[in-house]
């Protein structure tokens, strides 16, 4: 029985040990995966500054900051 306890526990070290290695490997983005994370941020960054920069939102956040600034305590 002590055999076979101490064959299990090797393995599961073992085992976790070369998961962690493989992990290891693998860690971190390719150039493809660099390129394409690169080109969705400019394109969220595009759409978001659209949409900021329309006639409608401008006009909501330009009464938003009078409304604070002209707020009395």
């Amino acid at each position: 029985m002590y055999k076979t306890v101490r064959a299990r526990v090797r393995a599961l070290v073992c085992g976790a040990m070369d998961r962690a290695r493989s992990a290891r490997e693998d860690a971190g983005m390719v150039t493809s995966e660099y390129a394409m994370g690169i080109v969705a941020a400019v394109a969220f960054a595009v759409v978001l500054y659209n949409v900021v920069t329309s006639g409608a939102v401008s006009a909501e956040l330009q009464a938003i900051v009078k409304r604070a600034l002209d707020a009395k305590a």
